[in-house]
């Protein structure tokens, strides 16, 4: 009984959000993207965010440059949304207990604390580093090509614990 409640607790339901344009820091600082997908993370009742994954062309490429706009519904830690990444990417597969810490580490000194009505934006840069932009300006960078490509893979992984806003988000059907 304990499994299937929280099972049921981290059900997430995907819906279609509206993509405001990107901040003007990420534009400057990227180019030609466009919105590819849009989804909504729902938990039970609660709407956590809408999220928008914008690339420079149709066809999604993991190894590219791309950006994951997050719009949260809802007031959320820093610090949890930090932890809350180290657990997804375990799950993912990487178990390097030191890289995991690190990379926590890291993220707690980017994330600010969020509020409702607040924006994320995660821009990938190939074989480089994650930045991260809140509504106007970087609020940080973690330089790491590894750590990149595993936070990106939170959403758009095959393995990711939300399909369904995988496939909304890469602009593929149900």
């Amino acid at each position: 009984m304990r499994r299937w409640l929280a099972a049921a607790l981290l059900v997430a339901g995907v819906a279609q959000a509206a993509a405001p344009a990107l901040p003007s820091a990420v534009l400057a600082d990227t180019a030609n993207l466009r919105p590819l997908g849009e989804a909504r993370l729902r938990v039970l009742v609660w709407h956590v965010y809408d999220a928008t994954l914008w690339a420079p062309a149709r066809a999604f490429d993991a190894e590219g440059p791309f950006a994951l706009d997050i719009r949260y519904a809802m007031d959320v830690r820093g610090a949890d949304l930090a932890k809350r990444s180290v657990a997804e990417m375990r799950g993912l597969g990487y178990r390097d207990a030191a890289k995991l810490a690190r990379w926590e580490e890291a993220m707690r000194g980017v994330f600010p604390d969020i509020r409702a009505g607040d924006r994320l934006v995660g821009v990938h840069v190939p074989g480089r580093e994650a930045r991260f932009y809140g509504a106007k300006d970087l609020i940080g960078v973690v330089a790491d090509a590894e750590f990149a490509r595993a936070f990106f893979a939170i959403w758009l992984d095959p393995g990711t614990s939300e399909p369904a806003m995988r496939r909304a988000l890469l602009g593929l059907a149900p």
